[in-house]
């Protein structure tokens, strides 16, 4: 099992708009809860948006820091979750991650898996 994380676009102005995709491979029974995090430098991992495997915006939650600028989604049938952003900001600068609870074929619990890190760099 495994993730792997895909940025759309390379270095972005302030103000611009990037996607991150995150898909999920292997013997997949089920994926419980997928979200984005994100690590600045000098700075703990933090969340940016989870997303439930209902999917839907009632049940994803962002940090207040993104809130109106970042929409998480996924697509259930391809195992995989997105993150759009707009509006970025040079603060937005960082290490993102993907992570995704998956329960793999045969077995009746879930297990953390994390993507390898993407760099996303908001600058003039």
């Amino acid at each position: 099992l495994r993730c792997s994380c895909r940025r759309w676009g390379g270095l972005v102005e302030p103000g611009g708009s990037l996607r991150l995709s995150c898909a999920a491979s292997g013997s997949i029974f089920r994926i419980n809860d997928m979200g984005w995090y994100r690590q600045a430098p000098g700075m703990q991992r933090e969340l940016v948006a989870s997303i439930t495997a209902a999917g839907s915006t009632r049940s994803t939650r962002y940090a207040d820091f993104v809130k109106g600028r970042f929409t998480a989604f996924r697509d259930n049938a391809k195992n995989t979750v997105y993150l759009q952003m707009n509006s970025l900001k040079p603060e937005d600068t960082g290490v993102y991650y993907c992570n995704a609870n998956i329960v793999a074929t045969g077995v009746n619990y879930g297990v953390d898996y994390w993507s390898k890190e993407t760099l996303v760099t908001v600058s003039s």
